[in-house]
């Protein structure tokens, strides 16, 4: 999720599908190869000593939000592995030399794996894992790989345009608002397919955008909200760190939909659904691997079909027959029978950016630089 807007921007990256890298991952040799020396692996380092699993967050640890979900993840791991495992957190680490720092401290303590879970701990960990040729090491959004550093995102767009849908269904002043952190790829592509599933449903709909230029600024993000509301946004959602928006959401009796984590906790009644990430199974798939010798630096990109993103806690206001719906075009999205970013697709200047009868490949998608037709508002205000 936090990005820096540069790198991200000229980056090319391409990502294995989960399901992919789970079945290379889980196939038994009793010679398998250390990725990263080459020599056969003859016996399990962890056969008496727990694997030491260390995760870095760049929040404190919210009861929901985009840290609590990997906090989840990490708990996960515990609760399959149990005492096979011993994982240490370390949160609220600012990007740069903070997260260098850290993980060079978590690698001389003996951690066997580290999850950075930020994408501007990407080249620090790409820094310090030169250091550590023997332990591995999880870059979360980022997209550079080495011997001993793998990479791994989610197609949060997938549960993005399910969430379109049910704003469509459900606004009535075909208005909705989307507060965002910074217009870089992978929230261009969330916003473009909230749009885009707005739109499917009902072509008269518009989205606002307001960019927030920062990530974790909760003032921020309600006040964003706020002026939104003023505008005729009856239903909201969100690309930023808090429940913010939500809170606002709640307060002024609108609509809304979350992301990150259910949070029906404090918006029981606007909450429409929540666009949820699930990073258990891969957390644990991962640690499970090294504990096995079989872990492999690799590119991961998962979403609906691979469980890495879920639609669902649905609040009160759904009606039943909009989530049927929903839960029909989620089907349809694991089954490959639709497509998010499919033609004829235009930007909101007219351009046309997809033709009718193609689809964005994946290079596209993790590049994306455009507001799709219907979006309020500029890449760069």
């Amino acid at each position: 999720m936090y990005k820096n807007l540069a790198a991200v921007l000229a980056a090319a990256c391409l990502f294995t599908p989960f399901h992919l890298l789970a079945a290379d991952a889980a196939q038994s040799n009793l010679k398998t190869h250390n990725p990263i020396t080459s020599n056969p692996i003859t016996s399990n380092p962890f056969a008496t000593a727990p694997a030491k699993a260390a995760f870095v967050y760049v929040t404190p640890v919210f009861d929901a939000g985009w840290t609590h979900q990997h906090d989840e993840g990490r708990k996960a791991v515990e609760k399959a592995l149990g005492s096979s495992v011993k994982t240490t957190v370390v949160d609220n680490v600012a990007e740069g030399a903070d997260a260098e720092r850290v993980v060079r401290d978590l690698a001389q303590q003996g951690h066997d794996i580290i999850f950075t879970t930020s994408f501007g701990y990407m080249e620090p960990t790409l820094k310090v894992a030169k250091e550590f040729p023997n332990v591995k090491f999880e870059s979360i959004t980022g997209y550079k790989t080495d011997v001993n550093v793998a990479v791994a995102n989610a197609r949060y767009y997938e549960g993005r345009f399910l969430a379109g849908v049910a704003a469509g269904r459900m606004t009535q002043t075909n208005v909705a608002g989307y507060v965002a952190g910074f217009p870089i790829p992978e929230v261009l592509q969330g916003l473009n397919a909230f749009t885009l599933g707005m739109r499917s449903v009902n072509p008269k709909a518009q989205v606002k955008v307001v960019w927030l230029n920062a990530w974790f600024d909760p003032a921020k993000e309600r006040d964003a909200a706020m002026t939104l509301f003023n505008q005729s946004v009856d239903v909201i959602t969100f690309h930023s760190a808090t429940n913010a928006v939500m809170v606002a959401a709640q307060e002024r009796g609108k609509m809304a939909i979350a992301y990150h984590s259910d949070m029906r906790k404090v918006a029981p009644d606007a909450q429409l659904l929540a666009v949820t990430h699930e990073w258990g199974s891969y957390y644990t798939q991962r640690v499970q691997a090294l504990q096995k010798g079989q872990w492999r630096a690799g590119t991961v990109w998962g979403g609906l079909k691979e469980g890495m993103v879920r639609v669902g806690s649905f609040g009160p206001k759904l009606s039943p027959k909009v989530k049927a719906e929903i839960m029909q075009l989620q089907k349809d999205l694991v089954l490959g029978r639709k497509q998010v970013f499919e033609g004829p697709l235009s930007d909101n200047e007219g351009k046309e950016v997809v033709a009718a009868g193609q689809k964005m490949s994946d290079p596209q998608i993790l590049n994306m630089n455009f507001l799709a037709a219907g979006v309020m508002g500029k890449i760069n205000p």
